[in-house]
This record gives structure tokens, C-alpha cells and sequence, in this order.
């Protein structure tokens, strides 16, 4: 039997049920109608464990005062309604994302800014970790507050991806690659690891990243790759919360390298992974 989506908007009584289109298949299917904010989306492990849900959180409440808002999260009992509707769920693990929208789901028959979705979570596959995958560009596509993560961004980006591409790069006007519509990304040349340095939005599994690329001794630049520097890699890579880190063997019609994840991927592969069992907790 598939697994639905839930919607819930969060009250001082609980969490409250909300309709969910039967034809969902993605969390920007749930939010027609609704004034758009700020979220995050973060994924389980072992069903209702989380990789620094804390920092996620923190990423939303900056992104709201990015915009301005004066808007009071209510933390704990937001962490509270997060355990108990991630251990409720019958997948084995999901995503959970997390809105707080700039007016009230009124739509959607509640008086609640704060709406919180779940959807089932496949991990990648490990052949994707092995082999590599396909990387495009996201043309035309800017982020218009690169700090802060906004919810109509994410609905821009679904309507410019590709599925020929697992992941889509953003350029600036300058050609210098800025990150992925949602991921980071990394080049690999002559052992030193580029990223962006400023642009981007700060990813949580970026901070991680960079943290073991230090502890790992790998030279970094923080620098963008130029697109004109494409074939010039060694290596290439992107990050996420819910793929965490995922070699990269061909942007567009360009192999990277010899078109097999290279030895400084593999390395932050496995201290990624390392990582992530020694520091998960549940939301409470």
C-alpha cells in the first residue's frame, strides 16, 4: 500500500490535520494557495532521528529575520510535534518539511502560519554513490536572497528542472558556479576543493563539509568553479541534507575527470557517513 503525504498546521492545541490533495507527489504540490514564507526540509535516519535538526531550525528563524518578520517560533513545541508526528508515521524513514508561511493557511481552514509536512524518503541508491551522476544548469534561475531559504524559490525551482539531470547548477552573471537549486556544490583541480564562497545559500551539510575537508587535510579555496573551468576538474561533488554528499562524473556534455568519483570524494564520503551515525538525534 503507498504511503500519503500528511499536512498538519501546528496549534497550541497540537498538530492539526489538513487536506492533502489525492494527486500529491511533491511537498510544492501542498501549498496552492498559500501565502509562501520560509522552510527547511530535513530527512530521518532510523525512522525519527535527525542530522542537527537544531541547526535547521536556527537556518529558519535567520531566514526570517532576512525578510524582515518579527514572527516568535515557538521551538519546543515545534520539536515536540516533529517527534511525535515522525514516529507516528508508518514509512520506514521521510522528510519532514517545515513552513512558516507570511499569512495564515486560511486556505487551507486553519489560522496557523506553521505547517508541517511528511512524505516517505527513499535514500539514493548506492550505485549513485559509486557510480556518479549527471549535473545540468538551471539557466535564468537566481535565488533573490541567496541567505535565506524561501519557500517560492523552491516552487521556481521544480518548474526549471530537467529530469534528464539529477541536480541543476546556478551561475552568476560572470559565469561562476554558485551551487546547486538544492545541494552545494564542489570542484576537485590538482587536489584542492573549490566551493563558493559567497552567494549561496549556507547550507547545514555544507558547514559539515567544510569541517571535514579541513580535518581530512584537503586544501580549500573558497572560490567559485567558472563554468570555463568545467573541464579543467579533477572532481566534482554536490551535498544535501537528504543525499548528504554525492559524487559528480558529468556537468552537462563534460566528464569530469576519468568519469569515476575521485579519491577526495570518496574520502568525504565516508567521513560524511561516519559523521552522521556519531551525531543523530531524535527531535526531543
Amino acid at each position: 500500500m503507498q504511503i500519503q503525504p500528511q499536512l498538519y498546521a501546528l496549534t497550541t492545541a497540537g498538530p492539526q490535520p489538513l487536506p492533502v490533495p489525492p494527486t500529491a507527489a511533491d511537498f510544492t504540490d501542498l501549498y496552492d494557495e498559500l501565502a509562501l514564507g520560509v522552510y527547511s526540509v530535513i530527512r530521518t535516519f532510523h525512522h525519527n532521528r535527525f542530522l542537527h535538526l537544531d541547526h535547521h531550525l536556527a537556518r529558519t528563524v535567520k531566514s526570517m529575520a532576512l525578510l524582515g518578520w518579527d514572527y516568535q517560533l515557538d521551538e519546543q513545541r515545534l520539536r515536540r510535534a516533529i517527534h511525535d508526528l515522525c514516529t507516528a508515521y508508518p514509512a520506514p524513514e521521510m522528510r519532514i518539511r517545515i513552513d512558516i508561511l507570511a499569512a495564515p493557511a486560511t486556505a487551507r481552514g486553519s489560522d496557523s502560519r506553521e505547517l508541517l509536512a511528511l512524505m516517505p524518503f527513499t535514500p539514493p541508491s548506492p550505485t549513485l554513490y559509486a557510480e556518479g551522476v549527471t549535473v545540468g544548469f538551471a539557466t535564468g534561475l537566481h535565488r533573490a536572497n541567496p541567505l535565506a531559504k524561501t519557500a517560492d524559490f523552491a516552487k521556481a525551482r521544480k518548474e526549471a528542472e530537467d529530469a534528464h539531470f539529477y541536480e541543476h547548477l546556478l551561475t552568476d552573471d560572470q559565469g561562476a558556479i554558485l551551487e546547486a537549486t538544492s545541494a552545494n556544490f564542489y570542484g576537485v583541480r590538482d587536489g584542492v576543493l573549490y566551493t563558493a564562497g559567497e552567494g549561496v545559500l549556507e547550507g547545514v551539510t555544507r558547514r559539515i563539509v567544510l569541517d571535514l575537508v579541513t580535518k581530512l587535510g584537503i586544501p580549500l579555496q573558497l572560490q567559485a568553479v567558472r563554468v570555463d573551468e568545467i573541464p579543467r576538474l579533477d572532481e566534482a561533488l554536490i551535498s544535501s541534507s537528504s543525499r548528504g554528499i554525492m559524487p559528480v562524473v558529468q556537468i552537462g556534455d563534460q566528464t569530469i575527470g576519468d568519469g569515476t568519483p575521485g579519491p577526495s570524494t570518496k574520502r568525504l564520503i565516508t567521513a560524511y557517513n561516519d559523521y552522521v551515525e556519531a551525531h543523530l538525534q531524535t527531535a526531543v
